[in-house]
Parts: structure tokens; sequence; C-alpha cells
């Protein structure tokens, strides 16, 4: 039977060959997997839907190329009746007939949904992976230090357990029961590798900064602002206060050096002898204190243009900014 369907797919193949050179050419594009990223997503299959539904789906979820050619290949493979309701993890780097076997299979029996908050450290991540019961610390301080992965950001980055600090992308995920240590972090580079698309290289080009400052700077940026329309203020006190290299004194690397936030920073907290206490060493910090998320990442981009050189929180959440540090004495006796 399947050298049956198989014969079936290539006489498809011969007669859009003979109908014309682009046919085949299109054929053979359209039944290769969409991407050779494992970029998954969780696809709900419900009673009665057709091929064709579904192949809609899957093509606007970008996980394959031709919503035509999945329904031809469901008639072909005789899948089209066959489709089983359910919820399936479905890959970019699986084919169409590879997903049509799937959905005929049945879904699987547990996924695991992982949700990655905006501004946790590898360490906090970590953690949720193991509670998920993904490998051990010993298996995810091995992953982080030695094993390899080909993503071009990474060149030039000490190896080390931090390396891949601020590469962890946030965002929910839903994984098979059997990923592997391995695997789950790649997933989050691949996730992270998304947003570096071709317009961001050119803008970071245009401000100087290479990819690993970008995550920096956003780093502080998402652990510093509360509110939304904080970012990009934040961003150009961090950078007017780089340009004239003067100390960030970001009361986040403090908490990160401590591992335990504290309520209220002291000034002893603000002599702790570390290359990331910002307080005492000028520039950023040796690499990204936390994993940003897009509008932090976005807001590092996309800085307002101010003068200002100084911020401070007030009791709402929102930010007070000054230009000089008169000024900012002056809105700490306000709202502190």
């Amino acid at each position: 039977m399947q050298r049956l369907k198989i014969r079936i797919i290539n006489w498809v193949v011969i007669l859009l060959v003979l109908a014309g050179v682009s046919g085949g050419v299109w054929w053979s594009w359209a039944i290769q997997p969409f991407s050779n990223q494992n970029t998954s997503e969780m696809i709900a299959i419900t009673a009665g839907m057709t091929a064709n539904q579904v192949g809609g789906e899957l093509e606007r979820r970008h996980l394959i190329r031709s919503a035509q050619v999945f329904s031809i290949l469901a008639v072909l493979l005789q899948a089209d009746t066959k489709l089983s309701a359910g919820e399936y993890l479905l890959s970019a780097q699986m084919s169409p007939q590879e997903m049509l076997q799937k959905l005929v299979s049945g879904p699987e029996t547990e996924i695991i949904l992982l949700t990655i908050p905006e501004g946790y450290t590898t360490d906090q991540i970590v953690n949720i992976l193991i509670q998920k019961g993904i490998g051990t610390k010993e298996d995810f301080q091995r992953v982080l230090a030695a094993d390899y992965f080909d993503y071009s950001f990474l060149q030039g980055i000490p190896q080390d357990i931090y390396r891949l600090d601020g590469f962890l992308f946030p965002d929910t995920y839903f994984l098979d029961q059997k990923i592997t240590p391995h695997e789950a972090i790649d997933l989050m580079l691949q996730r992270f590798q998304n947003e570096l698309t071709a317009e961001v290289q050119t803008q970071l080009q245009g401000m100087n900064l290479s990819i690993r400052d970008w995550v920096n700077l956003a780093s502080l940026v998402e652990k510093e602002a509360v509110q939304e329309t904080d970012r990009s203020i934040i961003v150009s006190v961090l950078l007017n206060r780089l340009d004239r290299n003067m100390p960030l004194q970001v009361d986040a690397t403090i908490q990160y050096i401590l591992g335990t936030p504290k309520a209220k920073l002291y000034n002893k907290d603000l002599q702790i002898n570390s290359p990331y206490n910002t307080y005492l060493h000028n520039g950023l910090p040796p690499g990204p204190i936390a994993s940003p998320g897009h509008a932090s990442l976005e807001a590092v981009l996309k800085p307002e243009k101010t003068a200002y050189l100084y911020y401070l929180a007030k009791p709402d959440g929102y930010h007070v900014f000054a230009n000089t540090f008169e000024e900012h004495l002056q809105n700490q006796k306000k709202y502190q």
C-alpha cells in the first residue's frame, strides 16, 4: 500500500512535468518542509474539518508551503476522510506527508505547555523546565556551557554557562513530552532568531550596536520598565549615559548580583564588588541580566530622542525623568 501511494505521488509529479517544467518544480517545492527550523505550533482539529480547511490553517501558521498541495496529497493518500479530531504539535520541519500521517494516527497523549515570562534569568528558565520534567540541573548546566548551537549571534561569546543569557526567548511553547534539554534550549534560541530580521540587523549597524549589546540593553529595560510607555525613554537615558561615559547606575543589575531581589536597596548593596555592578563600572554589564521580550528589544531599536540622564520610579509604576542631577534630587524628594 505504501509503495502504491508513493507511485501515485510520483505520477502526479510526472503529469505536472508533462504539463510544464514549472508545474513539476512547483510540486517538488510545495511538498518539502516549510523550514529547517523546528518552529512548532499546536493545531486543533475539530470533528468534520476537511483537509482543505486544515491545509489553510497550516499555511496560515507557516507550517506548510501550499494548502492546495496539502489537500491534493490528502486525497492521493486517502487521508482526507480519516483526519482524527484533537490537538497536535506540528513542526515546520515536517513535510506535508508526515503531517498527514500524524493527523490520521491521532493526537498525542500529552503535550507540555511551557510559558517563559519576560525578564526571567537563565536560572529561572531552567527551573521551570526542570519542574516540567525536562532534564536535571546538571543536564542543563552541561547544555548551557558546552553544547554547540549553530547561530551566528552566539559567535565570539565566551564558552561558559552564561553565554546564552538573554537569548532564551520568553514565549509560550508547546513541547513534546520526549523533548531533551538540548532541544528545549534550541527552540528558545530559534525563537530569538526570528526576532533578528534583516531589517533589525540593518538598524543595529546604524546604531553601532552588536547583537549582544542590543540584548544586553533590552534586558536592562525589561527589568527596569513597568509601564510600556516608559521603555523607549529609559533606553534614551541609558544611551545618553553611555555616550557621556557615565555609569548606568541601574538598580536591576544590583538585584541580579544579589540573586534574591530586595524591596529596597541600600548604599552597601551599591558597593558590591562585581563586574555587573553598574554603579561601580561604566558601560554595559558583561552580559544580559535577563531574557527580554519583543517590546524591550523593539524599544532599544526605537529610543526616544531626549536629553534625559536620570529616571526615578514613582509609586504608580511609571517613571519620572530629569536632565540634571539637581532635577533628579527634586524628584527624589517628591516621590520617595
